[in-house]
């Protein structure tokens, strides 16, 4: 299966230093919540600036390595959004199961929805439902839309010299 020309293995094979990072990332705050630091350290372990990190080396890659374009953007934050939010559900999931309250889960960086009132319970299959629907969708779309903007920016600032030919594979 091809999606822009480009199979989900080049996708993948592209973006996998990123990948890497941002799991890691999510999981150390998961490991060191479990392990009783205070919410407060563990904070500035964050899955959204890793994440962050990886739309800003996109959109200055994509170009600079001759691997597309806006639309190669928008498969390669989904993937990346697919592997946080994944790993965020099963921490919401693993709080809901255990009863003990996470990172992931904790009051004071959980929000209803509808009221917009934080300080609500965060072990909810809602919450994670709303990470499956409103951080995949809403959030891939947020990071395309920043990912082509610095894409937008490289372009101009490395106008008029020519992206590298991709590398030959050796069959």
């Amino acid at each position: 299966m091809t999606i822009f020309g480009k199979t989900i293995s080049e996708y993948i094979r592209f973006q996998l230093p990123v990948l890497i990072f941002v799991a890691v990332v999510g999981l150390l705050r998961l490991v060191l919540s479990l392990a009783g630091l205070p919410n407060a350290t563990v904070k500035w372990v964050s899955v959204s600036v890793a994440g962050l990190i990886g739309v800003i080396y996109y959109g200055i890659r994509v170009h600079t390595e001759g691997f597309g374009g806006f639309r190669h953007l928008l498969p390669l934050v989904l993937i990346q959004n697919v592997v946080t939010q994944a790993l965020i559900i099963s921490a919401i999931a693993l709080a809901i199961v255990t009863g003990q309250d996470n990172i992931y889960t904790a009051p004071e960086y959980s929000v209803d929805i509808r009221s917009g009132a934080s300080g609500v319970e965060g072990k909810t299959w809602i919450h994670a439902a709303g990470h499956a629907v409103f951080g995949l969708v809403v959030g891939s779309l947020m990071m395309w839309a920043i990912a082509s903007l610095i894409l937008l920016v490289t372009r101009a600032v490395i106008r008029g010299t020519k992206p590298p030919a991709p590398p030959v594979e050796l069959r």
